[in-house]
Protein backbone atom coordinates (compact mmCIF):
# COMPACT_ATOMS: atom_id res chain seq x y z
CA UNK A 1 0.00 0.00 0.00
CA UNK A 2 2.58 2.60 0.96
CA UNK A 3 4.89 1.57 -1.98
CA UNK A 4 1.87 1.69 -4.54
CA UNK A 5 1.24 5.29 -3.12
CA UNK A 6 5.06 6.75 -2.93
CA UNK A 7 5.14 5.86 -6.86
CA UNK A 8 2.19 6.83 -7.54
CA UNK A 9 2.93 10.17 -6.37
CA UNK A 10 6.80 9.98 -7.70
CA UNK A 11 5.25 9.14 -10.98
CA UNK A 12 3.38 12.48 -11.00
CA UNK A 13 6.13 14.70 -9.91
CA UNK A 14 8.57 12.74 -12.52
CA UNK A 15 5.84 13.12 -15.48
CA UNK A 16 5.56 17.55 -14.79
CA UNK A 17 9.16 17.29 -14.68
CA UNK A 18 10.12 15.23 -17.96
CA UNK A 19 7.76 17.13 -19.37
CA UNK A 20 9.60 20.73 -18.20
CA UNK A 21 13.12 19.34 -19.46
CA UNK A 22 11.85 18.42 -22.47
CA UNK A 23 10.49 21.21 -23.08
CA UNK A 24 13.62 23.28 -22.03
CA UNK A 25 15.66 20.74 -23.90
CA UNK A 26 13.82 21.53 -27.63
CA UNK A 27 12.21 24.84 -27.14
CA UNK A 28 13.93 28.02 -28.38
CA UNK A 29 14.40 29.37 -24.70
CA UNK A 30 17.66 29.63 -23.30
CA UNK A 31 19.59 30.99 -20.40
CA UNK A 32 22.15 33.47 -21.06
CA UNK A 33 24.91 34.46 -18.56
CA UNK A 34 24.09 37.20 -16.80
CA UNK A 35 20.41 36.15 -16.81
CA UNK A 36 18.20 38.25 -18.88
CA UNK A 37 14.81 39.81 -17.49
CA UNK A 38 12.96 37.99 -20.04
CA UNK A 39 14.80 34.76 -19.46
CA UNK A 40 13.54 35.04 -15.45
CA UNK A 41 9.86 35.59 -16.76
CA UNK A 42 9.93 32.55 -19.05
CA UNK A 43 11.12 30.52 -16.67
CA UNK A 44 8.79 31.93 -13.37
CA UNK A 45 6.15 30.81 -15.87
CA UNK A 46 7.55 27.64 -16.52
CA UNK A 47 7.99 27.19 -13.25
CA UNK A 48 4.17 28.40 -11.80
CA UNK A 49 2.83 25.99 -14.83
CA UNK A 50 4.61 22.88 -13.60
CA UNK A 51 3.34 23.37 -10.01
CA UNK A 52 0.04 24.02 -11.06
CA UNK A 53 -0.06 20.64 -13.44
CA UNK A 54 1.95 18.90 -10.40
CA UNK A 55 -1.25 20.39 -7.71
CA UNK A 56 -3.59 19.37 -9.87
CA UNK A 57 -2.61 15.96 -10.66
CA UNK A 58 -2.32 15.41 -7.14
CA UNK A 59 -5.64 16.69 -6.26
CA UNK A 60 -7.19 14.36 -8.22
CA UNK A 61 -4.70 11.31 -7.51
CA UNK A 62 -5.54 11.70 -3.41
CA UNK A 63 -9.27 13.03 -3.67
CA UNK A 64 -10.32 10.33 -2.47
CA UNK A 65 -8.40 10.26 0.27
CA UNK A 66 -10.00 13.66 0.94
CA UNK A 67 -13.25 11.61 1.25
CA UNK A 68 -11.84 8.92 3.14
CA UNK A 69 -9.88 10.88 6.08
CA UNK A 70 -13.72 13.40 5.71
CA UNK A 71 -15.92 10.16 6.78
CA UNK A 72 -13.28 8.87 9.60
CA UNK A 73 -13.49 12.02 11.29
CA UNK A 74 -17.26 12.18 11.21
CA UNK A 75 -18.25 8.32 11.10
CA UNK A 76 -21.03 7.74 14.21
CA UNK A 77 -20.97 4.14 14.99
CA UNK A 78 -24.94 5.07 16.21
CA UNK A 79 -25.68 5.71 12.39
CA UNK A 80 -24.43 2.67 11.05
CA UNK A 81 -24.79 2.22 7.13
CA UNK A 82 -23.06 5.41 5.71
CA UNK A 83 -20.16 3.91 3.57
CA UNK A 84 -17.57 4.84 0.72
CA UNK A 85 -17.23 4.15 -2.53
CA UNK A 86 -14.05 2.46 -3.44
CA UNK A 87 -12.84 4.97 -5.53
CA UNK A 88 -9.49 6.29 -6.84
CA UNK A 89 -6.56 3.84 -8.37
CA UNK A 90 -4.39 1.59 -7.28
CA UNK A 91 -4.05 1.66 -3.22
CA UNK A 92 -6.43 3.79 -2.78
CA UNK A 93 -9.17 2.09 -3.14
CA UNK A 94 -7.79 -1.41 -1.64
CA UNK A 95 -7.90 1.24 1.11
CA UNK A 96 -11.30 2.33 1.35
CA UNK A 97 -12.59 -1.37 0.63
CA UNK A 98 -10.56 -1.58 4.01
CA UNK A 99 -12.15 0.73 5.77
CA UNK A 100 -15.29 -0.49 5.09
CA UNK A 101 -15.29 -3.62 6.01
CA UNK A 102 -13.66 -2.21 9.67
CA UNK A 103 -16.47 -0.42 9.54
CA UNK A 104 -18.96 -3.35 9.25
CA UNK A 105 -16.91 -5.21 11.88
CA UNK A 106 -17.38 -2.45 14.41
CA UNK A 107 -21.06 -1.60 13.81
CA UNK A 108 -21.40 -5.47 13.61
CA UNK A 109 -19.50 -6.36 17.24
CA UNK A 110 -21.06 -2.66 18.52
CA UNK A 111 -24.47 -4.08 18.19
CA UNK A 112 -23.67 -7.80 19.83
CA UNK A 113 -22.11 -6.39 22.53
CA UNK A 114 -24.83 -3.45 22.89
CA UNK A 115 -27.49 -6.11 22.59
CA UNK A 116 -25.48 -8.44 25.50
CA UNK A 117 -25.73 -5.21 28.11
CA UNK A 118 -29.15 -4.05 27.54
CA UNK A 119 -30.18 -7.66 27.75
CA UNK A 120 -28.25 -7.55 31.53
CA UNK A 121 -29.63 -4.24 32.37
CA UNK A 122 -33.40 -5.66 32.17
CA UNK A 123 -32.57 -8.64 33.33
CA UNK A 124 -30.88 -6.23 36.74
CA UNK A 125 -33.81 -3.81 36.37
CA UNK A 126 -36.30 -6.81 36.17
CA UNK A 127 -34.76 -8.42 39.93
CA UNK A 128 -34.35 -4.75 41.16
CA UNK A 129 -37.87 -4.61 40.48
CA UNK A 130 -38.91 -8.03 42.33
CA UNK A 131 -37.11 -7.19 45.08
CA UNK A 132 -38.58 -3.62 45.56
CA UNK A 133 -41.87 -5.14 45.23
CA UNK A 134 -41.45 -8.46 47.44
CA UNK A 135 -39.37 -7.42 50.12
CA UNK A 136 -39.72 -3.50 50.85
CA UNK A 137 -43.22 -3.24 49.51
CA UNK A 138 -44.16 -6.30 51.57
CA UNK A 139 -42.01 -4.90 54.66
CA UNK A 140 -44.19 -1.66 54.65
CA UNK A 141 -47.09 -3.15 53.87
CA UNK A 142 -47.10 -4.85 56.98
CA UNK A 143 -45.64 -1.36 58.61
CA UNK A 144 -48.56 -0.16 57.85
CA UNK A 145 -51.17 -2.65 59.29
CA UNK A 146 -48.60 -2.51 62.43
CA UNK A 147 -49.54 1.00 62.71
CA UNK A 148 -53.33 1.17 61.71
CA UNK A 149 -53.57 -1.56 64.75
CA UNK A 150 -51.39 0.48 67.23
CA UNK A 151 -53.24 3.51 66.15
CA UNK A 152 -56.46 1.59 66.81
CA UNK A 153 -55.79 2.01 70.60
CA UNK A 154 -53.93 4.93 71.12
CA UNK A 155 -55.14 7.82 72.67
CA UNK A 156 -56.44 10.84 70.49
CA UNK A 157 -53.23 12.80 69.98
CA UNK A 158 -50.84 10.10 69.92
CA UNK A 159 -53.55 8.38 67.04
CA UNK A 160 -53.43 11.48 64.87
CA UNK A 161 -49.73 11.50 64.69
CA UNK A 162 -49.74 8.10 63.91
CA UNK A 163 -51.96 8.61 60.95
CA UNK A 164 -50.04 10.97 59.68
CA UNK A 165 -47.21 8.40 59.78
CA UNK A 166 -49.41 5.92 57.92
CA UNK A 167 -50.11 8.41 55.26
CA UNK A 168 -46.10 9.03 54.98
CA UNK A 169 -45.37 4.86 54.65
CA UNK A 170 -48.45 4.65 52.10
CA UNK A 171 -47.00 7.44 49.69
CA UNK A 172 -43.48 5.59 50.00
CA UNK A 173 -45.07 1.88 49.25
CA UNK A 174 -46.79 4.03 46.18
CA UNK A 175 -43.86 5.51 44.95
CA UNK A 176 -41.73 2.05 45.57
CA UNK A 177 -44.39 0.42 43.26
CA UNK A 178 -44.54 3.26 40.43
CA UNK A 179 -40.76 2.80 40.15
CA UNK A 180 -40.59 -0.86 40.06
CA UNK A 181 -43.81 -0.30 37.53
CA UNK A 182 -41.10 1.74 35.73
CA UNK A 183 -38.44 -0.74 36.01
CA UNK A 184 -40.29 -3.66 35.08
CA UNK A 185 -43.43 -2.94 33.02
CA UNK A 186 -45.62 -5.75 33.58
CA UNK A 187 -48.52 -4.13 31.56
CA UNK A 188 -46.12 -5.07 28.85
CA UNK A 189 -46.19 -8.66 29.40
CA UNK A 190 -49.55 -8.96 30.56
CA UNK A 191 -51.81 -6.77 28.45
CA UNK A 192 -49.44 -5.71 25.62
CA UNK A 193 -47.90 -2.75 23.88
CA UNK A 194 -50.76 -0.58 23.48
CA UNK A 195 -52.07 -0.63 27.09
CA UNK A 196 -48.25 -0.05 28.22
CA UNK A 197 -48.23 2.95 26.46
CA UNK A 198 -51.61 4.06 27.43
CA UNK A 199 -50.36 3.55 30.99
CA UNK A 200 -47.37 5.32 30.46
CA UNK A 201 -49.33 8.50 28.94
CA UNK A 202 -51.48 8.35 31.93
CA UNK A 203 -48.32 7.94 34.56
CA UNK A 204 -47.07 10.81 33.36
CA UNK A 205 -50.10 13.10 32.75
CA UNK A 206 -50.18 12.91 36.74
CA UNK A 207 -46.94 14.49 36.96
CA UNK A 208 -49.04 17.88 35.39
CA UNK A 209 -47.78 17.05 31.54
CA UNK A 210 -50.51 16.44 29.23
CA UNK A 211 -50.15 13.48 27.30
CA UNK A 212 -52.26 12.69 24.35
CA UNK A 213 -51.82 9.14 23.27
CA UNK A 214 -53.11 7.79 19.38
CA UNK A 215 -52.30 4.44 18.56
CA UNK A 216 -53.75 2.13 15.35
CA UNK A 217 -55.30 -0.77 16.16
CA UNK A 218 -54.06 -3.04 13.13
CA UNK A 219 -50.54 -2.72 14.05
CA UNK A 220 -49.16 -6.04 13.18
CA UNK A 221 -47.32 -8.85 15.35
CA UNK A 222 -44.45 -7.59 17.43
CA UNK A 223 -42.07 -9.33 18.79
CA UNK A 224 -41.22 -8.77 22.50
CA UNK A 225 -37.64 -7.33 21.53
CA UNK A 226 -39.79 -4.82 19.43
CA UNK A 227 -42.36 -4.07 22.10
CA UNK A 228 -39.76 -3.51 24.84
CA UNK A 229 -37.78 -1.26 22.39
CA UNK A 230 -40.77 0.73 22.05
CA UNK A 231 -42.03 1.27 25.12
CA UNK A 232 -38.19 2.06 26.39
CA UNK A 233 -38.17 4.63 23.71
CA UNK A 234 -41.05 6.07 24.73
CA UNK A 235 -40.45 6.16 28.49
CA UNK A 236 -37.24 7.56 28.17
CA UNK A 237 -38.69 10.39 25.72
CA UNK A 238 -41.19 11.45 27.64
CA UNK A 239 -38.95 11.06 30.75
CA UNK A 240 -36.81 13.52 28.72
CA UNK A 241 -39.31 16.01 28.02
CA UNK A 242 -40.91 16.22 31.61
CA UNK A 243 -37.07 16.86 32.72
CA UNK A 244 -35.61 19.18 30.25
CA UNK A 245 -38.28 20.79 28.06
CA UNK A 246 -40.45 23.05 30.19
CA UNK A 247 -43.52 21.44 27.78
CA UNK A 248 -47.23 21.33 28.30
CA UNK A 249 -48.21 18.92 25.91
CA UNK A 250 -46.82 16.06 24.39
CA UNK A 251 -48.24 13.97 21.40
CA UNK A 252 -47.42 10.33 21.74
CA UNK A 253 -48.22 8.02 18.88
CA UNK A 254 -47.84 4.77 17.08
CA UNK A 255 -48.75 4.24 13.56
CA UNK A 256 -48.33 1.40 11.19
CA UNK A 257 -47.50 2.79 7.53
CA UNK A 258 -47.35 1.37 4.27
CA UNK A 259 -45.88 3.94 2.32
CA UNK A 260 -45.04 3.27 -1.41
CA UNK A 261 -42.42 3.65 -3.41
CA UNK A 262 -42.44 8.07 -4.89
CA UNK A 263 -39.87 8.81 -7.51
CA UNK A 264 -36.22 7.11 -6.37
CA UNK A 265 -37.71 7.24 -2.70
CA UNK A 266 -38.23 3.40 -2.33
CA UNK A 267 -40.73 1.74 -0.70
CA UNK A 268 -40.85 1.72 3.54
CA UNK A 269 -43.68 -0.41 5.55
CA UNK A 270 -43.52 -0.68 9.32
CA UNK A 271 -44.12 0.53 12.73
CA UNK A 272 -43.77 4.47 13.32
CA UNK A 273 -43.78 5.79 17.11
CA UNK A 274 -43.37 9.69 17.66
CA UNK A 275 -42.68 11.42 21.15
CA UNK A 276 -43.46 15.36 20.03
CA UNK A 277 -44.14 18.11 22.61
CA UNK A 278 -44.25 22.01 22.54
CA UNK A 279 -41.52 22.88 24.54
CA UNK A 280 -38.44 24.85 23.82
CA UNK A 281 -36.81 22.49 21.41
CA UNK A 282 -33.21 21.17 21.37
CA UNK A 283 -30.99 24.89 20.58
CA UNK A 284 -28.07 23.03 19.45
CA UNK A 285 -28.18 20.98 22.58
CA UNK A 286 -25.39 18.02 22.52
CA UNK A 287 -27.31 14.45 22.62
CA UNK A 288 -27.25 13.13 26.34
CA UNK A 289 -27.45 9.41 27.89
CA UNK A 290 -31.14 9.16 27.33
CA UNK A 291 -30.43 9.89 23.51
CA UNK A 292 -27.95 7.62 23.18
CA UNK A 293 -29.50 4.54 24.89
CA UNK A 294 -32.13 4.98 22.66
CA UNK A 295 -30.14 4.50 19.33
CA UNK A 296 -28.29 1.93 21.03
CA UNK A 297 -31.99 0.16 21.39
CA UNK A 298 -33.19 0.84 17.96
CA UNK A 299 -30.06 -0.07 16.64
CA UNK A 300 -30.56 -3.81 18.68
CA UNK A 301 -34.01 -3.93 16.56
CA UNK A 302 -32.64 -2.86 12.90
CA UNK A 303 -34.55 0.38 13.65
CA UNK A 304 -34.18 4.11 12.15
CA UNK A 305 -34.53 6.93 15.02
CA UNK A 306 -34.46 10.89 14.35
CA UNK A 307 -34.33 13.46 17.10
CA UNK A 308 -34.68 17.51 16.20
CA UNK A 309 -37.45 19.99 16.00
CA UNK A 310 -40.34 20.17 14.47
CA UNK A 311 -42.02 23.37 13.09
CA UNK A 312 -44.38 24.21 16.12
CA UNK A 313 -41.27 24.72 17.94
CA UNK A 314 -41.10 21.80 20.28
CA UNK A 315 -39.10 18.41 19.94
CA UNK A 316 -39.92 15.24 18.20
CA UNK A 317 -38.27 11.79 18.70
CA UNK A 318 -39.01 9.58 15.90
CA UNK A 319 -38.68 5.84 15.59
CA UNK A 320 -39.24 4.21 12.98
CA UNK A 321 -39.10 -0.18 13.02
CA UNK A 322 -39.00 -1.41 9.00
CA UNK A 323 -41.40 -4.24 8.17
CA UNK A 324 -38.69 -7.15 7.93
CA UNK A 325 -38.01 -6.14 11.89
CA UNK A 326 -41.57 -6.47 13.11
CA UNK A 327 -42.31 -10.04 12.03
CA UNK A 328 -42.46 -12.60 14.68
Amino acid sequence: MRGSLFWRIFLLNAAVLIAATVLLLLGPVTVSTPVLVREVLILAVGLAAMLAANAALLGIGLAPLARLTRTMSTIDLLRPGHRLAPTGHGGVAELITTFNTMLDRLEAERATSAARALSAQEAERHRVAQELHDEIGQTLTAVLLELKRVADHSPQPVRDQLRQVQETTRNSLDEIRRIARRLRPGVLEELGLTSALRALATEFGATGLAVRGTFDNDLPDLSRNVELVLYRVAQEGLTNTARHADAHHVELTLHHHVVASLGDKPAWAGVELSIRDDGRGLRDAEEGAGIRGMRERALLIGADLAVGSHAGGGTEVRLRVPRPAVRR
